[in-house]
């Protein structure tokens, strides 16, 4: 579990994050929406430590990074998993090797075991028939599976997930989606997933952190999403007429209950 407690964050003058407070939960994909401005990445970057808020906590499991020193803070490194927005791999690599790279950098086990444990994560996102190609002998989806079983590779307690779908097609979104909601579950992550994709919120948001002008706007699940009155969401949500009118027809069967 990761508590954000009373968060701001300001440069020089500008102020860009104000009064956050969130929980996001271990075994359920947290969400964070907004639009382009709002903060949000921002706070993912105090979250994970690459900014220092100007006041407030992050509490890893009540460990709290603000006040941590800077061998805590590396060794609370090797328990989080990065998802970046371009798969972020490297080129001159195997698939395999790829995976392997966070094993090699800070595991002590035999490279044995390290090749063990890569195999299986890339069994678990079913791309160990692409152990042995390059990145760039693979499509954009396959990509992001490798940097999932990357991720994964040192069995992370805290999973951070930039824009996972961009420049994805819609079916190969879903595949991502799919499989990064079932790893958080299996392995009971905190995973954290900062998108803009609207089916990504629908379709996997089981705790939604709505920042707009960098303030925590609205927090709930998808299905609270439907009920929802705040009208700065809905205009961000419900900007697609298709999602107006999957909401519309939500609500229509429910008045007929």
């Amino acid at each position: 579990m990761i508590e954000v407690r009373n968060l701001y964050k300001s440069f020089d003058d500008k102020s860009v994050l104000e009064d956050i407070s969130t929980v996001f939960e271990s075994g359920k994909t947290n969400l964070i929406i907004g639009q382009s401005g709002s903060g949000k990445t921002v706070l993912i970057k105090c979250i994970v430590g690459l900014f220092t808020p100007t006041r407030g906590e992050v509490l890893y499991d009540n460990r709290n990074l603000v006040t941590m020193t800077k061998r805590e803070r590396s060794l609370l490194r090797r328990e989080m998993g990065m998802i970046f927005q371009s798969a972020a791999l490297f080129d001159s690599m195997t698939v395999l090797e790829n995976v392997m790279f966070p094993l090699d950098m800070f595991s002590t086990d035999s490279y044995k075991e390290r090749c063990r444990r890569a195999l299986f994560c890339l069994d678990r996102v079913n791309l160990l028939d692409a152990q042995s190609k390059y990145p760039g002998e693979i499509s954009g989806g396959m990509q992001k599976r490798v940097a999932i079983a990357r991720a994964i590779s040192m069995n992370p307690k805290y999973l951070f997930c930039d824009e996972p779908n961009s420049g994805l097609d819609p079916k190969t979104s879903l595949v991502i989606d799919d499989l990064i909601h079932s790893i958080t579950q299996e392995f009971n992550t905190t995973t954290i997933i900062n998108t803009h994709d609207m089916n990504s919120v629908m379709g996997i948001g089981e705790h939604i952190l709505f920042i707009c002008d960098g303030r925590n706007e609205w927090q709930g699940t998808k299905d609270d999403i439907i009920d929802s009155k705040n009208e700065r969401l809905n205009n961000f949500i419900f900007a697609s007429d298709l999602f107006r009118k999957v909401k519309n027809a939500k609500l229509d069967e429910q008045l007929k209950k």
